[in-house]
């Protein structure tokens, strides 16, 4: 049995899917999405020339709701910064590491895409 999921996770994949294209389109090379450690997950980790890009996508449909950036709260960014940690350590992995937020708000058929690079540091 197919198991269903609700509007906001479907927006959330399709959201996601959209922030691939577009990153793929400038070059990054798309690693892992959807990377779990523990209850930690990690959207999408990529490379960005010699950076590993730790990206948190965030998607709405419509303008009724806060900003999908501003849904990147303290906690998150806490939670983000040890699922990163885990990653690094178990690919072995040695490259600065940005994390980038992207958001996309849907229209309709439409959406608008808005990347903020370097959107927080990791204060570990």
């Amino acid at each position: 049995m197919a198991k269903s999921k609700n509007p906001q996770q479907e927006i959330g994949k399709k959201g996601e899917q959209i922030a691939q294209t577009y990153l793929k389109t400038l070059g990054y090379q798309i690693l892992k999405t959807n990377w779990y450690f523990h209850h930690y997950e990690l959207d999408i980790v990529a490379q960005d020339k010699d950076e590993l890009v730790i990206v948190e996508v965030k998607a709405r449909s419509g303008d009724r709701y806060e900003h999908p950036s501003e849904a990147v709260t303290d906690r998150k960014i806490r939670f983000l910064v040890n699922a990163a940690e885990a990653y690094i350590q178990e690919y072995d992995i040695n490259l600065d590491t940005r994390f980038d937020v992207i958001s996309v708000i849907f229209y309709g058929q439409n959406f608008d895409l808005e990347h903020y690079k370097d959107a927080f540091y990791s204060t570990a």
